[in-house]
């Protein structure tokens, strides 16, 4: 028997109320940002001084726009969705696919061949956290980071019953104990927007 990485949490922690097919859930081109426009310039700075601009750049659950910041170049940006019309329309990626990672968590990736991964306000909707994030410290090289970033935002009905349940100080834990079980070796924790003026976003940074 497999044994269950996150023991702690309580029984249904990743229920959702809808536990219809993803795939067809997200089948609807949705092209809209889910964090307004100074949540997402905060976002874009923050990039701009984490990731290398000659690096090859992962960006987990992605969509239409990256936000990544436009006066950056990357040899090379990986997109992964849940929907292709989403991602083709997105200029920033050079190649992208779609797969449903509650069902596969494991990406069609070598091993150690990005520099960094971003995971941008998607990581509510993750039934199987640890294998995703195990998976995304496989295909990171050595002290890459895994930035994941969140807001007060989500389609409530497919997050997981446990990111609905807590604050935004224990989504943070939750990220951190995430990180934790997956291997990573260190987590670090910054405020882009306390969502006085803003959207609030918080990223939370592992370390490969």
């Amino acid at each position: 028997m497999i044994q269950d990485p996150l023991p702690e949490l309580p029984a249904g922690a990743f229920a959702r109320q809808d536990e219809g097919d993803d795939l067809a859930f997200y089948a609807p081109p949705r092209l809209v940002t889910h964090i307004d426009e100074a949540a997402v310039a905060a976002l874009s700075r923050r990039y701009r001084d984490l990731l290398p601009e000659d690096g090859r750049i992962l960006d987990l659950m992605s969509s239409w726009v990256s936000h990544l910041p436009a006066d950056r170049t990357y040899t090379e940006v990986v997109g992964h969705g849940m929907n292709a019309r989403e991602l083709a329309a997105n200029p920033q990626l050079d190649r992208w696919f779609v797969q449903d990672l509650n069902r596969d968590p494991t990406l069609p990736l070598g091993d150690g061949t990005f520099d960094a991964t971003l995971c941008c306000v998607g990581v509510q909707y993750l039934q199987r956290p640890v294998e995703v994030f195990a998976d995304v410290r496989r295909v990171l090289r050595p002290d890459a980071p895994f930035v994941i970033s969140f807001s007060n935002r989500c389609f409530p009905t497919k997050a997981v019953a446990i990111w609905r349940a807590l604050d935004a100080a224990g989504h943070t834990a939750l990220l951190e104990l995430y990180l934790a079980r997956a291997g990573f070796r260190a987590s670090t924790v910054e405020t882009l927007a306390d969502g006085g003026r803003s959207d609030p976003l918080t990223v939370v940074i592992g370390h490969a």
